[in-house]
């Protein structure tokens, strides 16, 4: 009844308003969203999957290799009595090169980090057969001795030569005669060569008698090493080993591991070696599991004492079969008494100096480790200043070394 009055109340000529029917969608907008996601997500590992080079993403480097010239060829085929042919073609041609000039490419594989080394170009100066500039050494360290080193895959590394030794050529000038008469007191800085400041800072404010110890990372921890020696610093090298808690707590790159097999270990030892020159010792750099694995630490003691290195064992592994194996290898060998800065605080520092102090009286010898804060090179420079004044002789790490061992 009401829909019919409505339609005779309507004017004439004018269509009742209907009401608009919305379009209802069979999904909602999250189900659509998605579903786009999920289609990004079979693409992108489709992508992955089926993608033929299985480094993808990762830099990499083009080189032109020059192809063998026509003259380079001919006085080898004359020799042979036939026709000499190249082994292989290149289609990139290389870049114009003045005489002689010689680059040399260090590609580094991003899944390894195996290290591969290409000489481009010498023209002139190889087609000449100028030998010596193509063996010639690279430069070394100023005030190293080129005889004790040998070239490895990596770089320089220390070796014996005529019966001299990295560990006596290399240690820091000491009164050796005065040092076995009374108490004497050795203090290494270590996780130097990761930042220039602190680094720089140990060099140039502690007294020469104490030993830096430098890790193989930085940007450039050979012209720190070098800096140090020049100030009459001995260096050791710190070796990244394994600790209990890894891969949790990870000294980095090339750390020597227990699961890995001896040469593994081996080749990362040598990446360590080559990165500075000088040094007359190795110590670990963390370590505890691996320095207490004999299985993994016996080559490595027997490696360093075949370069004639000394090896010191920072103390914090009171499992280590270190002391032990430096002894079969009749090596010099110290270990760690006094972890000076454990608690890094002024106080804590200056009990733990008094501590060493003691013991050096009673033992003769007493070897303390502690790192590069500021706070810490603060109080052991201020307590070094006075050690003498109350019998006690400051020496390097290598006088301790030796000392302890004729004890």
């Amino acid at each position: 009844m009401t829909e019919t009055a409505d339609d005779l109340s309507a004017p004439l000529g004018q269509d009742k308003p209907r009401r608009k029917r919305r379009l209802r969608l069979p999904f909602t907008a999250m189900q659509a969203l998605a579903v786009m996601l999920g289609l990004f997500l079979v693409a992108f590992a489709g992508f992955a999957i089926f993608n033929k080079d299985p480094l993808g993403g990762e830099p990499m480097t083009r080189i032109a290799i020059r192809e063998p010239r026509a003259t380079d060829e001919k006085p080898a085929a004359a020799g042979l009595g036939q026709e000499s042919k190249p082994e292989s073609r290149h289609e990139a041609k290389e870049a114009p090169k003045q005489a002689g000039e010689q680059k040399t490419v260090t590609m580094i594989d991003g899944s390894t980090g195996t290290r591969h080394d290409v000489v481009i170009g010498g023209g002139d100066a190889a087609d000449k057969g100028d030998a010596a500039a193509a063996s010639a050494p690279p430069p070394v360290m100023a005030g190293i001795d080129p005889k004790l080193l040998e070239k490895s895959r990596y770089g320089m590394i220390p070796v014996t030569a005529e019966g001299a030794k990295p560990f006596n050529v290399y240690a820091a000038d000491a009164d050796r005669a005065k040092a076995a008469k009374m108490p004497v007191v050795a203090i290494l800085i270590g996780g130097l060569g990761v930042g220039a400041a602190k680094t720089t800072d140990a060099i140039m404010r502690l007294p020469p008698a104490v030993t830096l110890a430098f890790t193989p990372y930085g940007a450039d921890p050979g012209k720190l090493a070098e800096r140090a020696r020049a100030q009459r610093h001995e260096i050791f090298l710190q070796i990244p080993m394994e600790p209990y808690d890894f891969p949790d707590n990870d000294p980095g790159p090339q750390t020597l591991l227990t699961s890995l097999t001896t040469d593994q270990n081996m080749d990362r030892l040598y990446w360590h070696l080559s990165r500075m020159q000088g040094y007359a010792g190795l110590t670990n750099f963390m370590g505890a599991r691996f320095v207490a694995t004999d299985a993994a630490m016996q080559p490595i003691i027997r490696e360093a004492a075949k370069r004639g290195l000394g090896f010191f064992d920072d103390g914090s592994s009171p499992r280590s079969i270190a002391p032990q194996a430096a002894a079969s290898q009749a090596m010099p060998f110290g270990k760690g008494d006094i972890a000076i800065d454990v608690v890094p605080t002024p106080a804590e520092i200056d009990r733990a100096l008094n501590k060493l102090e003691s013991m050096a009286r009673e033992r003769g010898v007493a070897i303390g480790t502690a790192s590069a804060l500021p706070v810490s090179i603060e109080r052991i420079g201020s307590w070094t200043k006075t050690l003498s004044d109350r019998g006690i002789l400051l020496v390097p790490l290598t006088t301790a070394m030796l000392k302890s061992k004729s004890s």
